[in-house]
């Protein structure tokens, strides 16, 4: 589907741009994935003459921002508008000097001829005449005045006032124009205003009340947007005066507002988790030992990420966040049955642990392979905007194969460690207690 003009091109920079919207076959359908297609097709439309062609890969969750020609959005707002062009022309050079980006481009096209009529008041006024009359005059000539209905037997004519195609092209006709004063005398323009032309702005474009200009950008293949984000910030601030003010929008705001807030998530998630263990186990120190395997699955699922050049987004960060449950299970199982023979069959440590591997390996092979399958087409991107969603299947099934192989040996020796540690602790509150209480008479 592709569109020209209309509210779209208004916020792309001008009336001369235009969308071609394709949707793309099923990932089963087709061999290679949105960035290989838009890899191949950038340098083929790079060679047709007179077009720019800016490609993306839309979000599957829409984050607001506008509509631009590139995926990410850096704004800039300011009160005075000739500070904010200026500026803006030499920020979006130095951002498209940035090696990680590419589409580097902005709603700003000062490319429109205009003219500029400057109206002398205080002679209007001598002659009786005002603005506002100036205004309609224009308005009249130029903006297709409904003025009267002719009505026919079965059908009305609407009929609109305007000059002739041939005078609104030519900015010379504007000394042709006359207006009428208060007494009626006809006035020419030449007398009353000044006319200038020059080129301005192909739309104007504002944020939050004030003008604004938009620079857009892409990523290159294993670019990093935290790092893009933090650079153009140090540019920002660096180039910009004080009065223009910035921000990023859409996909990129929504990674910068939320970058410290899913560590932070990461870390309540484990915090709770361990509390919640505490609670059911009666103990400081076993908790500790179910979540020993969590920095082994989180190694796998960055190694996975890296391995596949992919970034690690939001998505990847819910990935991270379910392999504390998924993971977990494993030691809760072999942990669960060593406590239950120390307590209620007399068993050591070792042989309790040891006793626990052997019986819930099955269970425990059961339930990893099972959600590891579950998560292999979210790894292999099927599926509608499955492709957004990889690094999320990539993070669970990296993470589940790395922790799998690791935990079943890792978990038996930090118990021993753990069992060991409390019961060194045990004799010692033991002998504390034992101690005979010198009491002074």
């Amino acid at each position: 589907m592709s569109t020209i003009g209309g509210t779209a091109a208004t916020n792309l920079g001008g009336p001369n741009y235009g969308q071609l919207t394709i949707r793309l076959k099923p990932r089963n359908e087709r061999k290679r994935g949105v960035a290989q297609i838009i890899a191949d097709l950038r340098p083929k439309l790079a060679d047709i003459p007179g077009i720019n062609v800016y490609l993306q890969n839309p979000p599957t969750i829409n984050l607001s921002g506008q509509i631009t020609k590139s995926q990410y959005q850096f704004s800039m707002q300011s009160a005075n508008k000739t500070e904010l062009y200026e500026n803006a022309v030499k920020m979006q050079k130095l951002i498209a000097e940035l090696p990680q980006l590419e589409d580097v481009t902005s709603n700003l096209a000062i490319t429109a001829p205009e003219v500029d009529v400057s109206i002398d008041r205080d002679k209007a006024a001598a002659m009786q005449t005002d603005a506002n009359a100036v205004e309609s005059a224009f308005y009249d000539a130029y903006g297709q005045h409904w003025v009267s209905t002719i009505y026919a037997a079965v059908n009305e004519y609407k009929v609109l006032l305007e000059l002739q195609r041939q005078y609104q092209a030519d900015p010379r006709a504007l000394s042709l124009l006359y207006f009428k004063s208060n007494t009626g005398t006809l006035i020419p323009l030449d007398t009353l205003a000044k006319v200038k032309t020059g080129i301005g702005p192909q739309s104007i474009n504002h944020y939050e009340q004030l003008n604004a200009v938009t620079v857009s950008f892409n990523l290159k293949p294993g670019a990093s947007l935290g790092d893009v984000v933090s650079q153009i910030q140090k540019i920002a601030a660096s180039a910009l005066p004080s009065t223009i003010s910035t921000s990023f929008e859409g996909a990129a705001e929504a990674f910068e507002s939320s970058l410290g807030n899913l560590w932070l998530l990461l870390i309540v998630a484990i915090l709770v988790v361990y509390i919640v263990l505490g609670i059911l186990y009666e103990s400081y120190i076993h908790p500790v030992t179910i979540l020993s395997g969590l920095p082994s699955a989180g190694f796998g699922a960055l190694i996975t990420l890296l391995l596949f050049h992919m970034d690690l987004n939001i998505y990847a960060f819910v990935g991270l966040i379910m392999l504390i449950g998924i993971v977990e299970k494993n030691a809760i199982m072999q942990i669960d049955f060593a406590l239950d023979a120390e307590r209620n069959q007399g068993m050591a440590p070792m042989q309790a642990i040891y006793q626990g591997c052997l019986i819930r390996f099955r269970p425990i092979m059961m339930t990893t392979m099972a959600a590891l399958l579950g998560a292999v087409p979210i790894a292999l991107g099927y599926g509608a905007g499955g492709e957004a969603r990889q690094p999320l299947g990539l993070v669970v099934v990296g993470g589940l194969m790395f922790s799998q192989l690791v935990t079943l040996y890792l978990t038996p020796v930090f118990y021993t460690y753990m069992a060991a540690l409390q019961e060194r602790m045990g004799r010692k509150k033991r002998r504390r207690a034992a101690e005979p209480v010198h009491i002074p008479v």
